[in-house]
């Protein structure tokens, strides 16, 4: 039979945990989990950055204070 059983899985795990010990074990779940974090906050952090630059600029956003202040001496006097 080509699968594996719960017994093979089972045996497996206590293979695993008498070779490493739990202590490594549990240190290497939290690399893990930390790695995963990691790179998800990567992701969402270049999503927002790509998502920045693809959208079209005005203006208003561009802010150029030579625009700003030649308005503003027009308006004034």
């Amino acid at each position: 039979m080509a699968g594996l059983s719960i017994w093979h899985v089972v045996i497996f795990a206590i293979v695993v945990i008498l070779l490493f010990g739990t202590s490594k074990l549990k240190n290497l779940g939290k690399d893990v989990g930390g790695a995963v974090k990691d790179f998800k906050k990567s992701i969402k952090e270049d999503e927002v950055t790509t998502s920045a630059l693809n959208e079209p600029r005005t203006l208003e956003h561009q802010g150029n204070p030579a625009d700003v202040n030649s308005t503003a001496k027009t308006h004034s006097g």
